[in-house]
């Protein structure tokens, strides 16, 4: 090792370390640490640039202020890697999956998602966590075999392990859902990022940056609606409106929490002094708000940390040696603010009604690569050409369409 090389993480073996497609030592910086390499790949992708202009919530060209799928990520990146460093992870390990999470999605957030899904179920469907994958392993380009398949960004085993939210293929997790981690087709390399792991278990990464994820999405979504107008702070301390929101909460998120729990998590959440009564857009109304998502990332994060540790102890905790311990009371309330954001914005009329225009654009864009395949971006084209049957085909014609921003896709619709 280099005088200027930094000492390996601790809880991290060579294995976690290794690459699907070995890479010359040559082409390595001595003072720079592979999981540092990672976190720059996935910094300078394409699939991460073009998350600025895709769904979070709303539409990012609806407002200037409110959250895209870029400054999500980077939002959670920021919390995970602190999160993560304070238990012992490697630091860059989780904020490349943190910054990763997301690459998977396609245009116009989940409804993008739910569609693709149900226009696909012959070809083993869409899921924009098995995308991510394909979009690390796959689709972006960084590196490829020695017979020229592509390799994608070539993370590290332990990277990539941190960047699965669902651990198996499709069909085949511990509990009924329709998340996976993988399509049949990229089996292979899930397997090898899982080599030696326990079945359907996440490593402490992945878990790390899951719990980000939710914190960043529940308080900040909130934030954007309170901002943007779409929602009046006063329903937050309405018992009523709590009772409607846990509602929600309970068949959305968790249907395991009793909804006199969730109704509890929400009277907490009102009792605490943080979530504001009233909004009128001035500086001081933001900085309130700011202060806001503050405290409460600092409550959700900290809380976890307190209770992972008093199941662990101290001490690094990385990869299998842990679980993160998640109380059922924090994730109550989190899970209440997810409900808000629901309730309030992503069912409201606005959003319904947007929600079948974007409905007919994927439709329409899947149907036109289908017919003219010749119009696919230069490197699909090419998968589409040495794909192996019309299953395989189909799914290129899927991942152009998963790769389109909002605003292209838009765009392409309206040039048909």
């Amino acid at each position: 090792m280099s005088p200027f090389s930094p000492d390996p993480s601790p809880g991290y073996a060579a294995r976690d370390r290794q690459r699907w497609v070995a890479e010359d030592p040559a082409h390595k910086r001595a003072d720079r640490d592979d999981f540092a390499r990672d976190r720059a790949r996935v910094l300078h992708s394409a699939a991460l640039r073009r998350l600025a202009a895709k769904t979070q919530v709303v539409q990012p060209s609806s407002d200037d202020f409110i959250r895209n799928r870029l400054t999500h990520s980077l939002e959670v990146a920021q919390i995970g890697r602190e999160f993560g460093a304070a238990l012992g992870c490697d630091a860059d390990v989780v904020d490349t999956a943190c910054l990763a999470h997301d690459l998977g999605h396609p245009p116009f957030g989940h409804l993008g998602e739910s569609i693709l899904d149900r226009l696909c179920q012959d070809i083993g469907g869409f899921e924009g966590n098995a995308q991510t994958l394909r979009v690390l392993t796959r689709l972006e380009p960084k590196r490829t075999h020695a017979d020229g398949r592509p390799a994608g960004l070539n993370l590290t085993r332990a990277s990539l392990d941190a960047s699965c939210k669902y651990p198996w293929a499709r069909g085949e997790g511990p509990y009924v859902t329709t998340k996976f981690g993988a399509y049949a087709a990229d089996v292979p390399v899930f397997e090898w990022v899982r080599e030696g792991a326990e079945p359907f278990r996440r490593c402490l990464e992945a878990e790390v940056m899951d719990w980000s994820d939710d914190v960043a999405y529940s308080v900040h979504d909130v934030e954007d609606a309170i901002a943007s107008g779409r929602l009046d702070p006063r329903v937050l301390h309405e018992l009523s409106e709590l009772r409607v929101v846990a509602a929600v909460a309970h068949a959305a998120y968790a249907p395991d929490l009793e909804l006199a729990a969730l109704e509890a998590a929400g009277e907490r959440l009102s009792a605490t002094g943080v979530l504001p009564r009233s909004f009128d857009g001035s500086r001081r109304d933001l900085a309130a708000l700011k202060d806001m998502t503050s405290r409460l990332i600092g409550r959700f994060v900290y809380a976890v940390e307190v209770a992972t540790r008093s199941r662990h102890g101290d001490g690094p905790l990385t990869r299998y040696a842990a679980d993160l311990a998640i109380p059922d009371d924090v994730r109550a309330e989190c899970v209440m603010l997810k409900a808000v954001a629901a309730h309030y914005v992503m069912q409201s009329d606005e959003r319904q009604r947007v929600a079948g225009v974007q409905a007919e654009i994927i439709e329409g864009l899947l149907a036109h690569f289908g017919e003219r395949p010749e119009q696919l971006d230069e490197d699909l084209a090419g998968d589409f050409a040495g794909a192996a049957d019309d299953a395989a085909r189909r799914r290129v014609i899927v991942d152009q369409v998963a790769s389109l921003t909002d605003v292209r896709a838009v765009s392409l619709y309206r040039a048909l």
